[in-house]
């Protein structure tokens, strides 16, 4: 049952791309050594993250495997043509360190690395225009992940112009589902919906990727009445590892096993280390999976 998923931890709780000084002492060393410690099997590539003869070595020295890589997408700003140079590279990067999927996320007119913007009331909108572009672009991004032997996952977003059941129902619906999969990340479609279950029934045939994202709703509440950024928001605390929050993640667990989910469940929850010890979330992560999750006899049909 649990050896088709692979438990992987993200390494935005140590260090963040969006605002690099914050974590910056935290090595890969330390890094993949927590990761050890706290008992995963894997991580995603963060931006810190060395050349792939480099990384192999490190991971390998571990027993650790690679998931994923953020990859930001500017099809609309620059184009199919530009946007395919780029992920031909990251695509490269990804087959050298044997990962198994790319996780994408359209970046034009994107708020959520804005820091003085308010994300709760300022996400963008794409024209019809913009959206027959993008659908078009990712469907032949998608393919050329294929050729790397990878999946193109769709990473719905805070802050971006697919952050909605509603946006993501239009770019399942006018993208291939041979080539462009979904990635389930349950913090922000609850932060941006107030619901975390529909996505995944509604699109469940298309999730090849999952992000467990937990969120304290009485921060994201004061975070929407002051109007903070995604930036602000997170660093106020916004997010946390499953078991800490609000979501229901045996609800989610539940129904990704039921309908015979295999792949990568990362832990991703962004969050200031300087308040909030990577290690010490890490470990209080997978108690929580190992307790509420794994000891639990899941139901299968």
């Amino acid at each position: 049952m649990t050896n088709k998923i692979h438990w992987g931890i993200a390494p935005i709780g140590w260090r963040n791309d969006d605002i690099p000084e914050i974590g910056q002492d935290n090595t890969l060393g330390h890094l993949l050594g927590d990761i050890v410690i706290s008992g995963f099997e894997g991580t995603e590539v963060g931006g810190f993250f060395p050349e792939p003869d480099v990384l192999n070595k490190e991971v390998q020295l571990r027993n650790l495997k690679i998931a994923s890589k953020w990859f930001s997408s500017y099809i609309i700003r620059d184009g199919i043509e530009e946007a395919s140079k780029a992920f031909h590279d990251h695509c490269d990067y990804l087959q050298k360190v044997n990962a198994d999927a790319a996780v994408v996320s359209e970046q034009t007119h994107s708020v959520q690395g804005l820091r003085d913007t308010d994300v709760f009331a300022n996400k963008p909108y794409f024209s019809d225009e913009e959206w027959d572009l993008l659908c078009e672009g990712l469907n032949e991004l998608g393919k050329i992940a294929k050729a790397y032997n990878l999946r193109l996952v769709y990473h719905h977003h805070m802050g971006t112009g697919v952050q909605t059941l509603e946006e993501v129902d239009r770019l399942m619906e006018n993208t291939d589902p041979n080539h462009v999969h979904l990635l389930y990340d349950a913090g922000h479609i609850f932060v941006s919906d107030g619901d975390y279950m529909t996505l995944l029934t509604k699109h469940m045939d298309r999730i090849k990727h999952v992000h467990f994202k937990d969120v304290r709703e009485n921060i994201m509440k004061q975070c929407k009445e002051e109007g903070k950024s995604f930036l602000g928001s997170f660093l106020e605390g916004m997010f946390t590892v499953p078991g800490d929050g609000v979501i229901d993640f045996t609800e989610i667990y539940q129904f990704l096993i039921d309908n015979d989910y295999k792949g990568w469940i990362v832990i991703e929850a962004e969050q200031d280390p300087a308040k909030a010890h990577p290690l010490e979330y890490a470990l209080k992560a997978r108690k929580y999976i190992d307790e509420n999750l794994l000891q639990k006899k899941v139901v299968t049909n």
